[in-house]
């Protein structure tokens, strides 16, 4: 479910952004999941949030799901391809292991870390360089700006995780994930206004695609993905669970040359081998940092 279902999110957006503006389809997807899973993990746990709780969510919530959700959703509306997209995304763990040692008291990267970021940083470059001697680069390059704003989204989502293992937040995990869709769900709101956004959208204009593309991401992405997510965590290996985290792109690769017409060229799949093999260097590297934060929050699946 969750390389499944995460893997096509990517998919879904470009999708809804059809018609729909990316901060906007973000917000009503994770309102949505928020609303329906608060009720549940409320009577699930017997806990009630405090004003304390909100706030946090707030923050996270803010980090996670308008730089980092909202980021994949602009850099698509902008046509971004969903495999260079989820490729790009997919060096998370990477600037989690950084920013985890930045913090104060936070374990310092090894040898090991350190080499598979300076690798991921070869991939990105070589997705976003124009020109690629003997290799084709139809369908692999990536606008600087969009790859900028997926960068920051990234280090966002990196943010929002860590914070979430150090703030004050309900004990059930799908309580306090509940909370933060919540909050951050609607923070995309008055964010899609000052910016824009909703200046010329109008809601009958959203196409029936559009709409179906918000209901899977609010059902499959996020409530059922999320629910799957923390599940995995209490029955397997955390290690093992992060796999994710480089099956994703090779799902949203496949269903965007499937479903969206989208081409993979050589550099593209050369680019993608490269940052992905970061990740595992990462991911598989003793005592790294968790992929996950204390609220089973993943690392930023769309």
């Amino acid at each position: 479910m969750v390389y499944l279902f995460w893997g096509s999110t990517y998919i879904a957006v470009r999708f809804g952004v059809e018609t729909v503006p990316p901060l906007m389809l973000v917000g009503a997807r994770q309102l949505l999941a928020g609303l329906v899973l608060y009720p549940l993990a409320r009577f699930h746990s017997g806990e009630k949030p405090t004003v304390q709780h909100w706030l946090s969510a707030a923050l996270i919530g803010g980090l996670l799901l308008i730089g980092g959700n909202g980021s994949i959703a602009w850099a698509e509306a902008q046509k971004t391809p969903t495999n260079i997209t989820a490729v790009l995304v997919g060096a998370v763990p990477v600037w989690m292991a950084l920013m985890d040692w930045l913090r104060p008291g936070g374990p310092r990267p090894t040898g090991r870390v350190l080499t598979a970021l300076a690798i991921g940083l070869l991939g990105v470059s070589l997705l976003v360089s124009p020109h690629v001697p003997f290799m084709d680069s139809a369908g692999a390059a990536v606008r600087p700006i969009c790859a900028l704003i997926l960068f920051l989204g990234s280090l966002c989502w990196a943010a929002g995780s860590i914070l979430s293992r150090h703030l004050k937040l309900p004990h059930s995990p799908l309580l306090a994930t509940s909370i933060y869709m919540i909050a951050g769900g609607l923070l995309n709101f008055p964010v899609a206004l000052v910016i824009g956004e909703t200046k010329n959208f109008d809601v009958h204009q959203v196409s029936l695609r559009s709409g179906l593309s918000i209901l899977y991401l609010a059902v499959f992405g996020s409530i059922l993905g999320f629910t799957a997510y923390t599940f995995l965590l209490r029955k397997v290996q955390a290690a093992r669970v992060a796999t994710y985290a480089y099956v994703n792109p090779v799902i949203a690769v496949f269903l965007g040359w499937a479903l969206g017409g989208e081409s993979v060229s050589a550099r593209m799949m050369v680019a993608a081998a490269i940052i992905l093999a970061a990740v595992v260097i990462v991911i598989t590297a003793p005592h790294a940092p968790a992929t996950e934060d204390s609220s089973g929050q993943p690392v930023m699946p769309e």
